[in-house]
C-alpha cells in the first residue's frame, strides 16, 4: 500500500493558523501519511501582485517545521510561471505512482472548479477533500457534489467533505492588519509573526 499524500496549494500569502487546522484535520480524518503545503507560482485567479515566492515558502517552513507529518513541497515553484490544478496531479501522479494523493481545498471552490483549467482532469483523477466552514450550507455543498459527480461520472465518489472549526482568518486580513500597524500575534505562529516584520512584508 502506497503513501496517502494530501496536496493543499495556495498563495499562503501569509500562512496562517486556519491553514495549519485545517490540514491537521484532513491529516486526522483521512489517515494521510502526510499534507504538502505547495505554495502556487503565479496563480491564474489572482488579480493583485503576490509577494515573492521566497518570502512565501519561507513562511511555510517555519510555520511548519515542529510537525512531521507537514512538508513544504516547491513542486510548483520550482516549474515557474502559471501553474494549473490539473497539470500538478497529473505530473505529480506519472512521477510518484506509488502514491496515494488527495487534493484539500475550500468546499467553496467546488462552486467554480468547473471555471479551473481542464476541471475533468482533476475531478476524474484524484480524491477530493473539501474543507467545510462552520457557516457553510450543507445542502447547497451536497447538491453541487451531487451536480459534480453526475457531470463527471468518473469522479464518483470522490468528493469528500471535511468538517473543521470556523474560524475568521484570511491572508488578506492579515495583510490588511500588518498595514494598518494592528496586531497579528495568534492569527500566524510565532515564527511567521517574526520573519514578516524583520522582512518587512505587507
Amino acid at each position: 500500500m502506497g503513501k496517502k499524500v494530501g496536496i493543499f496549494g495556495g498563495t499562503f500569502d501569509p500562512i496562517h493558523c486556519a491553514h495549519l487546522i485545517l490540514a491537521e484535520h484532513a491529516w486526522e480524518q483521512f489517515q494521510l501519511d502526510t499534507v504538502l503545503f505547495m505554495p502556487c507560482s503565479v496563480p491564474p485567479h489572482k488579480e493583485r501582485e503576490i509577494t515573492q515566492a521566497v518570502h512565501r515558502s519561507r513562511m511555510v517552513q517555519l510555520a511548519i517545521e515542529d510537525n512531521n507529518h507537514l512538508k513544504l513541497s516547491s513542486f510548483e515553484l520550482e516549474r515557474g510561471g502559471m501553474t494549473y490544478t490539473s497539470d500538478t496531479v497529473r505530473l505529480l501522479s506519472e512521477e510518484h505512482p506509488e502514491c496515494e494523493y488527495f487534493f484539500i481545498l475550500g468546499a467553496d471552490s467546488l462552486f467554480y472548479i468547473e471555471k479551473w483549467n481542464h476541471p475533468e482532469q482533476i475531478l476524474g483523477k484524484i480524491p477530493i477533500i473539501a474543507a467545510v466552514r462552520g457557516d457553510a450550507d450543507r445542502e447547497d455543498l451536497n447538491k453541487q457534489i451531487c451536480y459534480l459527480n453526475e457531470r463527471y461520472p468518473d469522479s464518483v465518489g470522490q468528493i469528500t467533505l471535511l468538517d473543521t472549526p470556523h474560524i475568521e482568518i484570511s491572508s488578506t486580513m492579515i495583510r490588511e492588519r500588518v498595514r494598518q500597524g494592528k496586531t497579528i500575534k495568534y492569527y500566524v505562529p510565532k515564527d511567521v509573526e517574526k520573519y514578516i516584520y524583520q522582512q518587512k512584508l505587507y
